[in-house]
């Protein structure tokens, strides 16, 4: 088996060098140490030049006695402008308590060294190691039970919120927390709110009719309910055919307050039935403005005699503007990108209850609207103490 290489200090070669300086027999010598006679006289002519420098070890610059002595006043002018930095900056925390101190030095890790810092401020470096792992471990679990918290808040509401809605959603249970770092926390952990994807709306503006003037002119703020309400229709594709949904939302507090789910486009199963659903929800103010397209289903003389009757002032988008009804396209836009577009393709009956969960049970109450300050609706009425018999 072969033996490694025998490895000598740097004590036992001046050693040998010195008792060689005394001896007349350098091959006897060499036997009597165990090494070879060459290896021997390597070590003298190494310390002839080098002195005391010789046999640094360690991958060192072997020095003469004049570069040595050079290199300890370099060393320790080194060490004194160190310490003068760490007083300058660390003099605060001489008198203050230690945790203070430990602070200083985890802060200026990168800067000074350690063991340097711990003896200036008067601390052993062993402490020091103990708190920072123990300041870690806590720092780690804290972050870990926030992350697991916003894991369980983005598939509990179904991977549809971004940090924004997470942010308000754990702000509202009491965390102290802002958008930046569970942005970054989502980021790390892989989760993103679903995205949208471009959808055209059904209503055809194509006909006789009288169109209205466009009296909201795009001013989406109320300041009451009942104020102005926005309604459209739009289609949803099914295993057994399209369902239309149409909506009516009231500006003030983006519920919808009226809806319809129906086979056809007729206005009885659309507009005519949504305002139905909406007048019993909400009493209907002096002065409401009613905001649509120029479809049919809102145009035909039977809807347009029913707001009439109540008094309602009927509004209508610019042909083709989809902005001047930015509200209602917003609502379909959260609709289909939330629910219909992350699942798969089903049939009618199940789509029926799946929109009626997300409308009723979802939007209406749990979703965090941005329009709101990321509230949700019973959170804003009841920040303005808007009455619960008020749906």
């Amino acid at each position: 088996m072969k033996q490694g290489r025998k490895i000598y200090d740097t004590a036992f070669k001046i050693r040998a060098v010195e008792l060689s300086n005394d001896r007349n027999n350098l091959s006897e010598l060499a036997r009597e140490l165990g090494i070879k006679v060459s290896l021997l006289y390597k070590w003298r002519k190494e310390y002839q030049q080098f002195g005391t420098g010789s046999f640094p070890g360690n991958g060192n610059l072997k020095l003469t006695p004049e570069q040595e002595r050079i290199h300890e006043l370099e060393k320790k002018l080194k060490d004194a402008e160190l310490e003068r930095d760490i007083l300058k900056k660390g003099n605060q925390h001489f008198l203050q308590e230690r945790s203070m101190k430990y602070r200083f030095i985890k802060n200026h890790e990168r800067q000074f060294p350690i063991e340097k810092m711990c003896s200036i401020l008067k601390i052993s470096s062993r402490g020091y190691y103990k708190w920072k792992k123990r300041s870690i471990s806590k720092k780690a679990l804290k972050k870990n039970k926030l992350k697991q918290k916003i894991k369980t808040l983005y598939f509990e509401f179904k991977q549809r919120y971004g940090s924004p809605r997470i942010t308000a959603e754990l702000q509202a249970l009491g965390y102290r927390i802002s958008r930046v770092t569970v942005a970054k926390y989502m980021k790390e952990l892989g989760l993103k709110s679903k995205l949208s994807k471009k959808f055209k709306v059904t209503t055809n503006s194509k006909h006789n009719y009288l169109i209205a003037e466009n009296v909201l002119d795009r001013d989406f703020k109320a300041t009451r309910i009942s104020q102005k309400w926005v309604s459209d229709i739009t289609y949803i594709q099914t295993k057994d055919g399209f369902l239309y949904l149409t909506t009516i939302i009231d500006l003030y507090d983006r519920k919808l307050i009226g809806w319809s789910l129906s086979n056809t486009m007729s206005a009885d199963d659309t507009s005519l039935a949504a305002f139905r659903m909406a007048i019993k929800n909400r009493p209907i103010e002096k002065g409401l403005i009613f905001h649509s397209d120029q479809g049919v289903q809102y145009a035909t003389k039977k809807f347009t005699n029913i707001l009439a009757s109540y008094g309602v002032i009927r509004s209508m988008s610019r042909k083709g503007n989809c902005w001047d009804n930015a509200v209602a396209e917003s609502f379909f836009k959260s609709l289909k990108t939330e629910l219909i577009y992350r699942n798969k393709l089903i049939f009618k009956k199940q789509m029926e209850s799946e929109i009626f969960q997300y409308i009723e049970i979802w939007y209406n109450r749990k979703r965090r609207h941005s329009s709101l300050n990321y509230k949700t609706i019973e959170e804003f009425n009841n920040q303005n103490k808007i009455y619960k018999n008020v749906a």
